[in-house]
């Protein structure tokens, strides 16, 4: 059991937040400039998300909700994009960020998956 599990958890909002901030905002920062950038800009968000998030929740009932959650968000988000006017709704998009959540998934799997764990272990 993780000691500041609110702390983790605090910290995995604010990403969701500021992943549907950027996600929803009318001109994006494009940190990486080459065809299709963004659709891995969009695989490691989420990859991020659902790594964090497996962290927090161990078993694999609960990594199946965050892992629906996460790929639900992700649909949301592209529909809501398509509505706004401004942005675009991408089926590519989608697949980018579901793919993602899975990688997130696989690498929590690995000893990236106590990164937490060694965090609250050595006091940092």
């Amino acid at each position: 059991m993780l000691k500041y599990r609110s702390a983790w958890l605090t910290g995995g909002w604010l990403l969701v937040s500021l992943i549907v901030y950027l996600s929803l905002m009318p001109h994006p920062p494009e940190p990486m400039s080459f065809p299709n950038a963004d659709k891995l800009e969009h695989g490691v968000a989420y990859a991020s998300l659902s790594l964090w998030f497996c962290q927090i929740y161990l078993s694999f009932r609960q990594r199946v909700v965050v892992m629906v959650a996460l790929i639900a968000m992700g649909v949301v988000i592209e529909f809501l994009q398509g509505w706004s006017g401004y942005r675009f709704f991408e089926y590519a998009d989608m697949l980018a960020n579901g793919t993602g959540v899975v990688l997130g998934y696989l690498l929590a799997r690995t000893a990236l998956g106590r990164v937490f764990v060694l965090i609250e272990k050595v006091g940092l």
